[in-house]
């Protein structure tokens, strides 16, 4: 069961950096999305991940850590609000300069000569 968690977060983290390597705000917005679902999973996972074994400790009955459990639905509550964030700083992006770019500028504008390359 470790070696699927720690390949997921792998691929979690793969493919955020890579999409928030992209050029335009949507792919940006989930690579931030991933990442944090990432290091959700990895914070889960450093409190040893245990199946079948309740969260509350219960007199002569074995129990797991309920402190990553907690970290986690914190960090879930503060990475929707950080989504949020960002999506309306996109979208306040968009709307002030007309394209989805990072960077403002269209990919068809050549910045050297400042006209369009149809």
């Amino acid at each position: 069961m470790e070696f699927l968690v720690a390949s997921a977060i792998g691929v979690l983290t793969a493919a955020g950096i890579y999409l928030c390597l992209r050029g335009r705000t949507f792919p940006v917005v989930l690579g931030i999305a991933m990442l944090s679902y990432a290091i959700n999973a990895f914070l889960f996972s450093v409190g040893r991940l245990v199946v079948d074994k309740p969260p509350i400790y219960a007199k002569g009955a074995d129990y797991t850590d309920p402190l990553p459990q907690a970290l986690v639905l914190t960090a879930i509550v503060i990475s929707f609000g950080m989504t949020a964030l960002v999506v309306v700083l996109a979208l306040r992006s968009f709307l002030e300069s007309g394209t989805d770019h990072v960077d403002g500028t269209p990919e068809d504008i050549d910045l050297t000569d400042g006209e369009a390359n149809h």
